[in-house]
């Protein structure tokens, strides 16, 4: 028996999390598709680590208490990557707000009940979150607290209140933000950790749909205008994950860090001023 770990999400931010502290556990990780699960899992047990892919929808809370079943058969689940989404341009308004932002909240709440004591978790949350114009306290609060099963019949989450796919898709990171704040309360009475961490762009199979999309030249020039003045790297994501989940981060949780090269000061004081 092992500590455990729940990595969901097969992409390249979630493995270079779990490449950086995974070592010495039993990693089990799902994905909506199993064969990406599958290559991952590959990729990672042919450089020695224990990884068991699992197909996984995080859309779904039978699903996610599947997953959660699997990783408790090798040991204590002591710590959460959720690295599962869509983005803008792979998927319809009712599919981001579903996935996005109902899974990640269930995810949280269902791996919340079975955490160890001194387990952590950190999700992938988005710097799109952080330039959608403020919300009203009450309806923060609204997506911190309702019960999971009322999440996507709050006014403000109806189609006739969302412009685009783009909206939808910082409705739901603003939702990933709070709804950590108000996990992070339920988990610290079981001695437990969790963050979320907010990425600009991110050079990854994701981030090259968008740049191919719809609005890539969009984000193109966000990069190219931020102090930094290039996209980030998986491993610099897990740069931040490693110290948010090891001792050194033990006095943060409920929190959100912003990872992006400055874009979001650039979008709001400098020359990506809309």
């Amino acid at each position: 028996m092992k500590n455990v770990m729940i990595l969901t999400g097969a992409g390249q931010i979630g493995m270079a999390i779990a490449r950086r502290i995974g070592y010495e556990m039993k990693i089990v990780i799902g994905d909506k598709k199993p064969e990406n699960a599958q290559a991952i899992a590959k990729t990672m047990n042919d450089a020695g680590f224990y990884v068991v892919p699992v197909a996984m929808d995080l859309s779904n809370r039978a699903s996610i208490q599947n997953i959660i079943s699997e990783a408790q058969k090798y040991g204590d689940i002591t710590m959460l990557v959720n690295a599962a989404g869509v983005s803008p341009s792979q998927a319809p308004i009712e599919a981001i707000l579903k996935v996005d932002l109902y899974g990640t909240a269930v995810l949280l709440e269902e791996v919340g009940k079975v955490i160890a004591p001194g387990g952590v978790g950190v999700t992938i949350s988005s710097q799109s979150g952080h330039r959608m114009k403020q919300l009203t306290p009450e309806e923060d609060e609204q997506l911190a607290c309702t019960p999971t099963e009322k999440l996507l019949k709050l006014p403000l989450l109806q189609l006739e209140h969302i412009r685009d796919t783009l909206h939808a898709y910082q409705l739901a990171k603003r939702g990933n933000e709070k709804r950590v704040m108000a996990e992070s309360v339920k988990w610290g009475r079981k001695g437990a950790r969790i963050n979320s961490i907010s990425p600009g762009i991110i050079v990854t199979p994701l981030a090259i749909d968008e740049f191919n999309g719809p609005r890539g030249d969009f984000y193109k020039n966000m990069f190219a205008k931020c102090p930094a003045g290039r996209p980030g790297t998986a491993d610099e994501v897990a740069n931040v994950a490693e110290l948010l989940m090891s001792n050194q981060g033990a006095f943060i949780t409920g929190a959100d860090f912003l990872i992006d090269g400055g874009a979001t000061a650039s979008y709001f004081y400098g020359p990506l001023k809309p």
